[in-house]
């Protein structure tokens, strides 16, 4: 059963939503934003991941659309990972159920210092093309289900993550890595919906208002994204993981404010 949502509130998920959007069609975390926002609305905990991912889903779908339209995602080339992504997810969403997901608190720093630290410290990296450090198999079998897998059993920053490895690993461009994660994050992003859905964990309502928000921040961000590239997806990824660093260690009492 849904929550009895006030307009204000909806209004207020709506504008949470838009701004999410925008910052997840460049450089992924949106969920920095919309989970907190759910969380002040009084939804309950396991609500708000469920009814984000319904949110979210919109936004990557649409980002997924805009840059397919855009010819910077080949859907033959892409359409592996999809599913890889996609499988990976699933069984990250079934395993939280069932798994403690603090297990994870000692990786989710040093990822994200990672991945702020790679994009510092090489300025050039995902500049042009390079020669791919993995091939496409194994970065179909164990990476990309292995990021999916983080999605669906966590989350925020999973298309920062996507973003790194198709350029660390695969050798792409930093528009074009960014693109792909897109359509990656849209496939983890709807096979961890479908399990909450099957479990009626989604709030329809918040989401729908969620939604409408999102598609609008989604379209707005994947333009921004193809019209600046690397110049703004660069200190957007940086910025989104220093971000959730903070919050993460806020969070867990080691920093006061």
């Amino acid at each position: 059963m849904d929550l009895m949502l006030s307009p204000e509130v909806l209004a207020m998920l709506f504008a949470a939503a838009a701004i999410a959007g925008f910052v997840d069609a460049i450089a992924g975390g949106g969920g920095l934003i919309t989970i907190p926002v759910l969380l002040l609305a009084q939804v309950p905990p396991i609500q708000a991941l469920a009814t984000n991912k319904f949110q979210a889903s919109s936004g990557s779908f649409t980002a997924s659309l805009m840059v397919i339209r855009r010819g910077l995602v080949r859907v033959p080339e892409v359409r592996p990972l999809f599913i890889a992504s996609l499988v990976g997810s699933a069984v990250g969403t079934l395993l939280v159920q069932f798994v403690n997901a603090q297990t994870l608190d000692l990786l989710i720093p040093i990822v994200l210092v990672g991945i702020a630290l790679y994009f510092l410290l090489a300025p050039n990296a995902g500049a042009i093309e390079r020669k791919p450090r993995l091939s496409k198999s194994l970065f179909q079998g164990t990476v990309v289900p292995g990021i999916g897998f983080y999605d669906g059993m966590f989350g925020p920053g999973t298309g920062s993550f996507f973003s790194l490895a198709g350029v660390a690993l695969r050798g792409q461009n930093l528009v074009t890595a960014t693109a792909n994660a897109k359509v990656l994050n849209f496939a983890s992003n709807i096979a961890s919906l479908t399990v909450f859905i099957l479990g009626g964990k989604v709030l329809w309502l918040a989401g729908a208002a969620m939604i409408a928000g999102q598609v609008i921040g989604a379209w707005s961000g994947s333009h921004a994204m193809v019209r600046g590239g690397t110049k703004l997806i660069r200190p957007m990824i940086v910025t989104v993981c220093v971000v959730m660093l903070g919050r993460y260690l806020w969070q867990k009492g080691f920093v006061a404010l």
